[in-house]
């Protein structure tokens, strides 16, 4: 099991990046959140099986259909188990 932080930065707000990128780790059994940062960008923290977490990796490179994504930054860890479903945070 692993963590990732990655930062998405681009059109990836306004866009339903935050629900799509829940479903789409609720979908792969990824654990963890994703929020809006005040610099415009999507903040994710994510735990999962390292499959898993590379296949949602690659879907943030493009997002939903309407974003558009200018720079994805990726820092791997290793899953401190912390969390029990993925959420939107506020």
């Amino acid at each position: 099991m692993f963590r990732i932080h990655v930062l998405v930065s681009g059109k990836v707000q306004r866009v339903w990046f935050r629900k799509q990128t829940q479903t789409k780790a609720l979908e792969l059994c990824i654990t963890g959140w994703v929020k809006n940062l005040f610099s415009n960008a999507v903040e994710i923290i994510a735990e999962g099986n390292i499959d898993n977490l590379i296949e949602l990796t690659g879907w943030l490179q493009n997002g939903p259909p309407l974003a558009k994504v200018d720079k994805l930054s990726i820092e791997w860890f290793p899953a401190e188990n912390e969390f029990n479903s993925f959420e939107i945070v506020k």
